[in-house]
């Protein structure tokens, strides 16, 4: 884990906590005897991809930095029903009162790595060299959690925040025109990937025809898709042919067969069902 996920991950669980445990802490936890002493183990029950397991022990670092915590399975890994994620040892009632919320994490990481996984294998079965990318349609303050798992599931990341590129989309068009905004950018922002979102044909070959460096096509079909990567690919620069909009896992494989080099899907990170994983009593 990177320092800047560990401090975004922190920051959170931190949130998290304070959530479930102001005013008066854990009432039910206080039933326990404190110096009653457990193992327990974070169980899939479910088939998936593992993510956001760096959680764990930040939970309890923060709780009770004795809870002893080992990892068994890293980030990316597949996980079966009835596999192991991690253990905990210590404190038992420290350890009942951080496991909603690391679950909680755990659950929803895993749930975003594994849908990843899904479109990532159906859509390179059709087009091996496709990618598939998020999207900022993420929960708020757990933007960096979420693409950390969409990259655990095999996907690759977009933009980050509003700062690392230029997408020039429809309201963007409509003030500036496609030409005006591309040209704005080039000049304000040299080296910039330059994103332009195209609904039409002719707004793909404008976008072309004056150095966008990805094209965007925004709820095209198939058919159209090919069409725009005939024109993208007699361009005189580069440019990356993008699909968004709408595509889900019957309809990838299309798309990606139609030629895209990049598929976004917004519902990796805003939809994602969790992955069902659960604290059992060991010992």
């Amino acid at each position: 884990m990177d320092a800047f996920l560990k401090i975004a991950a922190e920051k959170i669980i931190r949130l998290a906590l304070e959530e479930d445990l102001m005013p008066n802490g854990d009432l039910t936890a206080s039933l326990i005897e404190p110096d009653k002493v457990a193992t327990l183990a974070f169980v899939s029950r479910s088939n998936g991809v593992v993510a956001g397991s760096y959680c764990i022990p930040l939970v309890y670092a923060i709780i009770d930095p004795t809870i002893r915590c080992e990892r068994l399975l890293d980030d990316g890994s597949l996980v079966g029903k009835g596999d192991v994620i991690a253990r905990v040892s210590g404190s038992l009632r420290n350890i009942l009162t951080g496991e909603r919320t690391a679950l909680n994490f755990l659950s929803h990481l895993s749930g975003v790595a594994t849908l990843t996984r899904k479109f990532v294998d159906i859509a390179k079965a059709a087009n091996p060299n496709v990618v598939i990318w998020d999207t900022r349609k993420t929960t708020p303050g757990l933007r960096s959690l979420e693409k950390a798992a969409v990259r655990s599931g095999g996907g690759a990341n977009h933009r980050g925040n509003l700062s690392e590129a230029i997408l020039i989309k429809d309201n963007h068009v409509a003030s500036l025109g496609i030409e005006g905004a591309v040209m704005l950018a080039k000049a304000k922002w040299p080296g910039r990937m330059i994103e332009v979102e195209c609904d039409s044909i002719d707004q793909v070959k404008e976008a072309a025809s004056h150095g966008a460096t990805v094209i965007m096509c925004d709820n095209m079909k198939p058919s159209l898709v090919k069409e725009a990567r005939d024109i993208v690919r007699k361009a005189a620069n580069e440019v990356l042919l993008e699909v968004s909009g709408g595509v889900n896992l019957d309809s990838v494989s299309e798309y990606a067969l139609a030629g895209a080099d990049l598929i976004s899907i917004g519902a990796i990170t805003h939809s994602a069902p969790i992955l069902d994983v659960g604290l059992d009593f060991i010992s």
